[in-house]
């Protein structure tokens, strides 16, 4: 597959943007960038650290210098982390050449699964009720497609191959 555009996947933590960008990737062969892993590998220290010893500002810095950079990319595949779109200029930044696509999922089904190394949420993981609430409308904005992250990964692997195909479809359209 030949894009030109990057795909952008949004959602909550624990919506599946990681582990779904890496399908994409390896099923159309696209390069994957994880925000996240970018700015820990920048940083030289954990998400949780960087919270710990800099504080959540200088973090959202760090995510903002690298959604800057990720919107230069072209024909890639891009994890966000879940508070990217508390700025907009990191979705105008990745927006400029990118497909966005939320990954929504309900709270209750992200409770249960690994949130330890989320330092928003790792110490009580009813507060992610509460960041769905308030980053809900924001993912909704930005987001050129929706898919909703249902209990079976193939399913939702198909709608959201199925979303990305109806987008790309409608971009060579325009």
């Amino acid at each position: 597959m030949k894009l030109t555009k990057n795909i952008v996947l949004i959602g909550l933590s624990g919506s599946g943007k990681t582990a779904f960008s890496k399908r994409l990737a390896a099923r159309y062969g696209l390069p994957l960038v994880d925000m996240d892993s970018e700015i820990v590998k920048k940083a030289g220290k954990s998400i949780n650290e960087i919270f710990a010893e800099q504080g959540e500002e200088a973090f959202r810095q760090m995510e903002t210098e690298c959604a800057r950079t990720c919107g230069k990319l072209t024909g890639t595949i891009i994890s966000t982390g879940g508070g990217v779109i508390l700025r907009e200029e990191n979705m105008q930044a990745l927006k400029q050449n990118g497909l966005v696509i939320f990954m929504d999922r309900l709270p209750e089904d992200i409770l249960g699964e690994d949130l330890s190394d989320r330092p928003l949420v790792a110490d009580d993981q009813r507060k992610i009720y509460r960041q769905r609430e308030q980053r809900y409308p924001l993912y909704v904005r930005y987001a050129d497609a929706i898919v909703r992250n249902c209990k079976a990964k193939e399913d939702t692997e198909a709608a959201l191959v199925d979303a990305l195909e109806k987008l790309l479809a409608k971009q060579s359209s325009d």
